[in-house]
């Protein structure tokens, strides 16, 4: 069993002794593999609903992208609401992006129904352009608006410029209902809600065999087995060869955050709001305040590399600097990476792989609310209450094509890349 990456949330986490690996045979109602946010999630709502649920983590809870994340939750999918109508339809598309909205919910429900803790909400996200398109913001502020109730508000490039002094931004859409909050703690307290259900969890319990043939499903570990009724498999970007299908489906994509040093009037010098912020770009940068305001939280770029670059600190410093020249010099703290799950489509990967054997992951690039309504659906689908999971059919469990699908992969964002830069040079040149 590793210990936590060295990093800011691991850093401030609430102190949580290991929890044993598993040992012996253990028989419950369901049997989850992965201690991230979707599996601690369907393991919670499955709890409360009285069934026995044991949680089987390689690592430790939160180890992953749930516990390194930007800790932004609000409403989406890592594609565009056009391109899920393009796979799914028209309506189904709407009820997905309604589901991403209920997700956010779900996050606010259980930071509540956990009881007291210091891991508050700090509300708002702007989502701002690196090029003027105002139209294009206005059009979509209509949209949600109109076709799911959603209220975001409009600045123009002098009221971002306000809020944040960088040339780089012009307009923004603000989103009062989104919020940012500490992922790892959200693991955390999910994991002591499942316990005090009487739900069972595993660390460094890696599964290494499994059989999920039998009306009983047994999934074996080094030192022990669970054998349950219901199988889900929730193990997102650290997906491993005991369930090849998931794995060859699954895009690992790492993306990168920092975390400055103690530097209260120098932040608050260029960043005037306590925001989730976000830019428009395909990998663009996201960051927000953290420890009262004292540092700032800095995530960005995306690489199919899964090993660490020697000089990332340097290299994230950079996009911050390029943005902020003000914060040139400042310190970093502390700076690290995370594997994300992404299919080919960019959608979750939700459903059945066979009776009773289920998988809920490739949740990259929104993952915080995605993987609550993913946990949700497949927990309301192992107790028979909806089949919402269902609207998650269309995106299958496809090939992602191996080596060729991870160099596709790289190539895109890299054209993508491309285009952005061509799109903020020419709105530069404007004015």
């Amino acid at each position: 069993m590793s210990a936590y990456v060295d990093s800011f949330y691991s850093r401030t986490r609430r102190p949580t002794a290991p929890r044993a690996a598993l040992h012996g045979s253990v028989a419950v109602d369901v049997a989850i593999v992965g201690g991230g946010l979707a599996g601690l999630t369907a393991a919670i709502e499955i709890a409360r609903a009285g069934r026995s649920v044991a949680v089987i983590e390689a690592e430790r809870i939160g180890w992953g992208a749930s516990g390194r994340n930007g800790g932004f939750v609000g409403p989406g999918y890592a594609t565009s609401l056009s391109h899920i109508a393009l796979m799914a339809g028209r309506d189904a598309a709407h009820e997905l992006y309604r589901l991403s909205i209920e997700g956010v919910r779900i996050v606010e429900e259980n930071l509540a129904a956990l009881g007291p803790t210091d891991n508050v909400a700090t509300y708002g996200k702007l989502s701002v352009l690196r090029y003027s398109d105002a139209p294009a913001l206005l059009v979509r502020q209509e949209m949600m608006a109109r076709d799911f109730g959603y209220a975001l508000e409009f600045r123009d490039r002098a009221q971002v410029r306000g809020m944040l002094r960088s040339k780089k931004y012009y307009e923004a859409l603000f989103d009062p209902q989104a919020f940012h909050f500490h992922p790892l703690n959200y693991a955390v307290d999910l994991a002591a809600g499942i316990e005090a259900l009487g739900g069972r969890i595993f660390e460094g319990a890696p599964v290494v065999a499994c059989d999920l043939d039998g009306a009983t499903k047994v999934l074996r570990t080094p030192g022990g087995e669970v054998r349950a009724r219901d199988v889900v498999f929730a193990t997102g970007g650290y997906t491993g060869s005991v369930t090849p299908q998931l794995r060859g489906a699954m895009l690992p994509i790492a993306t990168y955050v920092l975390v400055t040093e103690v530097a209260p009037q120098r932040i608050a010098e260029v960043i005037g709001v306590p925001y989730a912020i976000s830019d428009n770009r395909r990998a663009g940068d996201y960051y927000r305040l953290v420890d009262g305001g004292r540092r700032l939280l800095w995530g960005g770029r995306i690489t199919t590399r899964t090993s660490e670059p020697a000089r990332l600190a340097e290299q994230l410093r950079a996009t911050m600097v390029s943005t902020y020249p003000e914060l040139a010099g400042i310190g970093i703290d502390a700076a690290w990476s995370g594997l994300m799950s992404y299919a080919r489509h960019l959608m979750p990967m939700i459903g059945q792989a066979k009776p009773n054997v289920w998988h809920c992951f490739g949740f990259g690039g929104h993952g915080l609310n995605t993987t609550a309504i993913g946990g949700r659906v497949v927990a309301e689908g192992i107790l028979g209450t909806s089949d919402r999971y269902r609207l998650y059919a269309p995106f299958g469990v496809n090939w992602a094509g191996g080596p060729f699908g991870v160099a596709a992969a790289q190539m895109t964002y890299w054209t993508y890349q491309a285009m952005d830069f061509v799109r903020e040079f020419r709105s530069a040149r404007a004015g």
